[in-house]
């Protein structure tokens, strides 16, 4: 019995260490932000938000806010902590790759036919996420996860040839890059208060950084008294604050063949108010001044709400999922300005999910391809900024597998990818009638694997014979 103890300490300590590890990884990953995200919209606010869940939830369509089960970590809802089998724990790592590809009409004139199209891509992989759950005593158990929650990731450029500018001192090359993340820490429990009812709550802690930096630099200085200098400007964004969540899941069936559920989360949001060091440059190769202010930015993560139902049986688990997020509401005062004047507005948002996974006989013993688990979904919304006046929809389809590693056993691997988009081509006249503007249409594959691990392993179950 001493032998079984020590070798749980070792194994819940190899767990620990391995938690720490990978959060020092994404710490590292967050100062170079590009290997997550890769596109101008994330020029504003937090940058691209990912798709919550693990390798599961995002192979159907990121459904999950009330799929309940023991055979994988709950990271959507608090509640699910408590559905954790009582004598085991699960380990869940992802990673995802991403492929993406922007595309954008510039034009020449106000003429919306007179325009040409620039296109780039890129291609990266990072780890996804890494959660713990296990229970800690009957009916009650505990969720640790590590997730990322906003990616920015750009490097754009405009040259300015006006008439007054050349006139004067030549053409300007303006040039705009960023990067960085904002990772999400959430642990919680969950408490089954009576048979199929349970309700959860979490704390989220909120941290990393966020750069943008700009440069000009005077092409074809035509007067020749060099009066006329360079500038670069940085904006350094530290994040670091904590926030809610609360949760339920209610079984209003629970028979021993099929289950029907219904859950919703709740994310109370409010101020990051992260640290914002603006930083100045200009110089002309021998002197240089520096302008450096300290202040609090205006950012504020939405109250959100996520809703959803899930039906299950032996073969089958059907999920729909809505989620609301009050980015308008709560970013009405927040303001910003895209290259050439646009405006960037923040808007709520409202996402629609669907996920379906089939698995033919989970406990056929003789044919493997039978206990896979076979999985598709799709999601449609909206983003939470608008540009120009113009609202950036968004959509994905999405499908997986899951690999069972044992026979009745929790431990499998999880593969999945998503096809979507983000965006479209429409233009947009600015308000002073002197230019157009294309939108940036976005499209991405995005390849995850997941495994979830040591699900059915009783380590902590009292040997009969020692």
């Amino acid at each position: 019995m001493q032998q079984m103890k020590r070798y749980s300490r070792v194994v819940v300590a190899l767990v620990a260490s391995l938690f720490f590890v990978v959060s020092g990884v994404f710490d590292a990953l967050a100062q170079e932000s590009s290997v997550n995200a890769y596109s101008p919209y994330t020029m504003y606010g937090v940058g691209e938000l990912g798709t919550h869940g693990n390798a599961i939830n995002r192979a159907m369509g990121g459904t999950g806010v009330a799929h309940r089960t023991s055979q994988m970590a709950s990271l959507l809802n608090p509640a699910g902590y408590s559905a954790t089998m009582r004598n085991s724990f699960i380990l869940e790592v992802g990673v995802e790759g991403n492929f993406l590809k922007n595309a954008q009409r510039k034009y020449s004139s106000l003429s919306a036919s007179d325009y040409t199209t620039a296109e780039n891509a890129k291609n990266s992989i990072n780890f996804r996420e890494i959660a713990i759950q296990f229970p800690v005593a009957k009916g009650l158990g505990f969720g640790l996860s590590l997730t990322p929650y906003g990616s920015v990731g750009y490097k754009m450029h405009t040259f300015e040839q006006s008439e007054d500018i050349w006139g004067s001192i030549g053409g300007v090359m303006y040039n705009y890059q960023g990067d960085g993340d904002l990772t999400e820490v959430k642990a919680g429990m969950g408490w089954e208060i009576f048979r199929g009812f349970s309700v959860g709550i979490a704390a989220k802690y909120y941290w990393g950084n966020i750069k943008h930096n700009y440069t000009s630099s005077i092409y074809g200085d035509y007067v020749g008294a060099g009066d006329f200098v360079g500038a670069i400007g940085l904006d350094d964004y530290a994040f670091s604050n904590f926030k809610f969540q609360v949760g339920l899941q209610w079984n209003i069936i629970n028979s021993k063949k099929r289950i029907l559920t219904v859950g919703a989360a709740y994310d109370y949001g409010g101020p990051l108010r992260p640290k914002l060091t603006k930083s100045i440059y200009i110089g002309d190769h021998s002197s240089s001044i520096v302008s450096v202010e300290n202040e609090r930015g205006q950012m504020r993560l939405p109250h959100s709400v996520n809703a959803g139902i899930t039906y299950q049986d032996s073969r089958f688990v059907t999920s729909f999922d809505y989620q609301y997020c009050n980015w308008g509401g709560d970013n009405a005062f927040y303001e910003q300005s895209a290259v050439g004047g646009m405006s960037v507005r923040y808007v709520d948002t409202h996402t629609y999910k669907f996920g379906f996974e089939y698995i033919p006989n989970r406990f056929d013993v003789r044919h493997y391809l039978k206990r896979i688990s076979y999985r598709i979904g799709a999601r449609y919304g909206n983003y939470y900024q608008q540009f120009g006046g113009c609202d950036i929809d968004q959509y994905a389809i999405t499908a997986g597998f899951g690999f069972p590693v044992r026979f009745m056993g929790a431990t499998s691997i999880n593969a999945g990818i998503e096809f979507g988009g983000r965006g479209s081509h429409k233009s947009i006249e600015l308000a002073n009638a002197t230019k157009r503007v294309g939108l940036i249409r976005q499209n991405y594959i995005k390849v995850s694997l997941g495994f979830s691990l040591f699900g059915e392993d009783y380590w902590f179950v009292r040997p009969k014979i020692d």
